[in-house]
């Protein structure tokens, strides 16, 4: 079980707070004994401080001794990959190699902002390369693949490579260059039994970019889990009012619960609950329950779980009784 953080910003609070409680849920990730804390890309969203991935696990890493610390992910597109490598590279030299790199081929963003932020390619060829460059920046060599290119900072760290997808083509890609693939099932549960199904049949161990010897798929998963199942649900509504909020077009940070009769109409409800399908809300007996049915259903290898509350206490409360009853 690890944990993807979007570093949330709820109503009235400052980005300053929103970075301050997720460093915070880091130490506590650490000593509860998670496997990895990831830091995921976004742009232009008032309600999220997860853009500048590196700079927040520098941090986080700086304030734990044990979980792995990464990017989940860095959106390929928006930056140069030699600047990743000597990014990532520096990280890892720093942090003893705990440092994890989730690459995707979306901008996180909007297409205005994706504009704004575009340094490389997104097709499926140009993401290939990179990935083979940055395997050669964090090899011993030290060089990239397609050019000679040389970063003294990554040469030797070996960072680990994931690549990040919601649909088929980001589990094919991963297939074929024989990564671990992070599917996002989330937000986009549409297509992950099909993605799971197409990367592993896909997986090539021979791949010149291989890393692993057999497919290994991380899954997406909502969860918040509170002492019963009353409290879980009404701490829930805050999340259904974010994705409802999106599909209006409000832009705005993360609201406070309120009362589950009194989030939506029913029509616009099935939205955000076809969207977020995939998830564990309730007590804990519920919550590991249906943790316990999405592994039986999907086979993946790791969880990683994505929370959001109005009070960062409870969310640190989620983790902990998570940790409690899952570990």
């Amino acid at each position: 079980m690890s944990i993807l953080d979007l570093v949330p910003i709820p109503e009235g609070r400052t980005a300053a707070e929103g970075i301050a409680a997720s460093m915070e849920a880091a130490r506590q990730a650490d000593e509860l004994g998670y496997r990895r804390l990831w830091f995921a890309e976004h742009h232009n969203t008032p309600g999220l401080a997860a853009s500048a991935s590196a700079l927040l696990i520098a941090r986080a890493a700086s304030l734990t001794e044990r979980i792995r610390v990464g990017a989940g992910g860095v959106m390929l597109p928006n930056h140069s990959p030699l600047m990743v490598a000597e990014q990532y590279g520096t990280l890892a030299n720093m942090f003893g190699g705990r440092i994890d790199l989730g690459l995707g081929r979306a901008p996180g963003t909007d297409p205005m902002t994706a504009r704004a932020l575009a340094r490389s390619a997104a097709d499926a060829q140009s993401f290939a390369r990179n990935i083979a460059d940055l395997q050669g920046w964090f090899g011993a060599a030290g060089t990239a693949r397609s050019a000679p290119i040389f970063s003294a900072v990554s040469a030797g760290t070996d960072v680990p490579i994931w690549v990040l997808g919601s649909t088929v083509n980001g589990a094919s890609i991963a297939g074929r260059l024989g990564l671990p693939f992070s599917v996002a099932s989330h937000f986009a549960p549409e297509q992950v039994m099909q993605a799971i199904e197409v990367y592993r049949d896909a997986f090539d161990p021979k791949a010149p970019t291989a890393q692993i010897d057999r497919p290994y798929v991380m899954a997406g998963i909502n969860v918040l889990v509170m002492p019963t199942d009353e409290e879980a649900r009404r701490q829930w509504t805050t999340v259904q009012q974010m994705f409802l909020n999106i599909r209006r077009g409000r832009r705005g940070k993360i609201p406070p619960p309120v009362d589950p009769d009194q989030v939506a109409p029913a029509f616009e409800l099935a939205f955000a609950e076809s969207a977020l399908r995939f998830r564990a809300v309730g007590s804990p007996k519920t919550a590991v329950r249906a943790l316990e049915e999405f592994v039986a259903r999907t086979g993946v290898d790791e969880l990683i779980a994505v929370t959001y509350t109005y009070d960062p206490a409870d969310r640190m409360k989620s983790f902990q009784l998570l940790a409690e009853h899952w570990f």
